[in-house]
């Protein structure tokens, strides 16, 4: 697998613009992330283990609580956020009045930023939707979710794919305007960091998603909502209003036979069980050549 690079301090950066997005606007929770929990949510139904407790990472963002509610009501749940800020405005959007749509309800709950430890071995079901694309470090990030787990809870997960806004991508390439993002990981390697983190029996597989606008202005503002640009060798500094009217003219490109513009989406799921580790061997035996002899000498009777 190449290298994938990607800008921590950008990611820190994106992550404080969505959470004032979110506190002006308690409904600006991306769509996409929500149709992705509603997509990841239907394979629920193929995994007959019924999980007590439930470690929900990057909760706000996954916008996975209705269908976690719905498909676990009696489970309790530890929301992980990335950030402290993240998790008291968690705690606010879930301390709703009763009226509200939005309020938690079901088997209780715990709000966490991911610097906290989370108990080991204490939950049945690792939640994650739309998350380890996002990831720092994907093969610790991984490790970590598998030493939460009991043995025999399971993993969900989803992420972006290297597919993802190919379109765009061809876009900066053809106009020479550097990255547009990060490169995404492709799901077969995510199948082999499932393995090397010590999960068994990994499934993964993967759908193209996609998405039409009217308008350029309205793609850019849902490609906003959804983050920004962590790479390295994107472009530094503010661009200019005739850079952005370049690449609203860029964008009609993506016009289809709709009259529409059409972007992709690559979206990768996953699923893994924690097993019993394995057996290791006895310690060594060291015999001595003389006992070796002895042994030879004086044949025991291998019926008792």
């Amino acid at each position: 697998m190449a290298e994938r690079v990607i800008d921590p301090l950008a990611v820190k950066s994106q992550l404080r613009r969505l959470l004032r997005r979110l506190q002006a606007d308690p409904d600006a929770t991306p769509w996409l992330h929500a149709e992705v929990a509603r997509r990841m949510a239907q394979r629920l139904l193929l995994i007959r283990a019924r999980p007590r407790q439930i470690v929900e990472w990057w909760g706000a963002l996954g916008c996975s609580n209705e269908v976690l509610l719905k498909a676990y009501p009696d489970a309790t749940r530890i929301v992980v956020e990335p950030d402290p800020q993240w998790a008291i405005e968690t705690r606010i959007r879930r301390q709703l009045p009763w009226w509200s749509a939005r309020r938690w309800s079901g088997g209780g709950y715990l709000v966490i930023d991911e610097r906290q430890p989370l108990q080991a071995q204490a939950s049945q079901l690792v939640w994650a939707n739309m998350v380890l694309h996002a990831a720092i470090d994907p093969p610790h990030l991984l490790k970590r979710w598998h030493d939460a787990l009991q043995v025999d809870g399971f993993l969900m997960f989803s992420c972006l794919g290297p597919d993802t806004l190919k379109q765009i991508r061809a876009l900066y390439g053809s106009l020479g305007w550097g990255s547009m993002g990060v490169d995404f990981v492709d799901m077969h390697d995510f199948g082999d960091m499932l393995l090397e983190a010590g999960f068994a029996d990994p499934v993964m597989d993967q759908e193209t998603l996609t998405l039409t606008w009217a308008t350029a202005n309205d793609l850019l503002a849902e490609l906003r909502g959804l983050g920004g640009n962590a790479a390295p060798g994107r472009h530094r500094g503010l661009r200019t209003p005739r850079w952005r009217f370049e690449l609203q003219q860029a964008l009609e490109q993506l016009r289809g036979a709709d009259g529409r513009l059409h972007l992709s989406f690559e979206v990768a799921y996953g699923h893994a069980f924690k097993v019993a580790p394995r057996r290791t061997s006895g310690a060594d035996t060291t015999v001595s050549l003389d006992e070796m002899r002895q042994l030879i000498r004086e044949p025991r009777n291998l019926i008792e």
